[in-house]
């Protein structure tokens, strides 16, 4: 709707009246239908599934943009999954697909989509899409889902993958509830779960998604390990957010991971859901180019959520 020219060839478009391919209706009207909703019904939400460069899709439509709450991230939603797919082995050469979105993270308002697009027309359930045997392909998933809720952006999860659909999602029947008579998938059910409790506990995880003081990498460059740390700050600074995960099947005994401050982290889930709190004190021991750090095993696609 927004270019004149979106799927044509030379010759099949007329350009606007200042030469260009934008097309001015559409763009006078989105501005319009976000102002009209979202002014008269607070608590209204209108996402723009949108996959171009278009800028300020989130941007208020005073200030030229088109007024979206959110838009969906595209490119994150690629990235993650060409990584998610390959075998651990191959993804310390592809570490950057998942640093490249804090990049561009904060030039819209963005919703990480893993939608009805990505689970249809032969992609495969998500379950399906991960490297390994079945139990390999459920601590991956797993590992996945604790990474994207921790991820600077609102999240949109499609029906049946909470639960490990094993077949892609078709309109024409109802989800596959009666995997959740084996284990695998009620634990893969809990798994999600925690996490939804997790983020609505904690508003680090979710409060400052469009503030670049609210997220900080620890460590974004152990791609020989496919290690990855970060924190998610709180608007009060206090039940800030420390988050590590391994994507490879390769037990971390003596890891080490450096942190903000000489403070007590609290382990509050693991890649198991959510556990009995651990308390681990930082030391004045050099890691991750800070000052201080603690150790502790980290396992084999093993996730590690702290509170500090």
């Amino acid at each position: 709707m927004l270019y004149l020219d979106y799927g044509k060839k030379d010759g099949e478009w007329v350009a606007n009246k200042y030469g260009g391919n934008k097309n001015l209706e559409a763009i006078e009207f989105f501005k319009h239908l976000n102002t009209v909703v979202l002014g008269r019904n607070h608590g209204t939400v209108m996402i723009a599934e949108e996959s171009t460069a278009w800028p300020k899709v989130t941007g208020d439509a005073e200030d030229d943009g088109l007024g979206f709450s959110l838009k969906w991230n595209m490119g994150w939603m690629n990235d993650f999954l060409e990584y998610m797919k390959l075998d651990p082995y191959f993804r310390k050469f592809n570490h950057n697909k998942m640093t490249f979105s804090m990049s561009y993270a904060y030039s819209e308002r963005y919703v990480l989509v893993l939608s009805h697009d990505e689970v249809v027309h032969l992609k495969c359930s998500m379950l399906e899409k991960m490297p390994g045997e079945l139990p390999d392909k459920f601590k991956n998933l797993k590992a996945a889902y604790s990474f994207m809720t921790c991820h600077p952006g609102k999240k949109l999860l499609f029906m049946g993958q909470e639960f490990g659909q094993l077949r892609e999602w078709s309109e024409e029947r109802e989800l596959d509830w009666f995997l959740l008579q084996e284990q695998p998938h009620r634990d893969l059910q809990k798994y999600v779960s925690d996490l939804l409790t997790l983020y609505k506990k904690y508003p680090a995880l979710y409060a400052m998604d469009n503030d670049p003081e609210g997220f900080e990498w620890i460590n974004a460059n152990d791609g020989d390990r496919s290690i990855f740390s970060f924190v998610r700050k709180s608007p009060t600074k206090r039940n800030n957010i420390l988050y590590v995960v391994n994507f490879t099947p390769v037990d971390r005994p003596d890891y080490r991971v450096g942190v903000p401050k000489k403070k007590q982290y609290k382990l509050i889930m693991d890649e198991n859901g959510m556990t009995e709190p651990k308390t681990f004190k930082a030391v004045k021991q050099e890691c991750d180019n800070r000052p201080f750090s603690f150790a502790y095993p980290l396992p084999a696609y093993g996730v590690a959520i702290f509170t500090y």
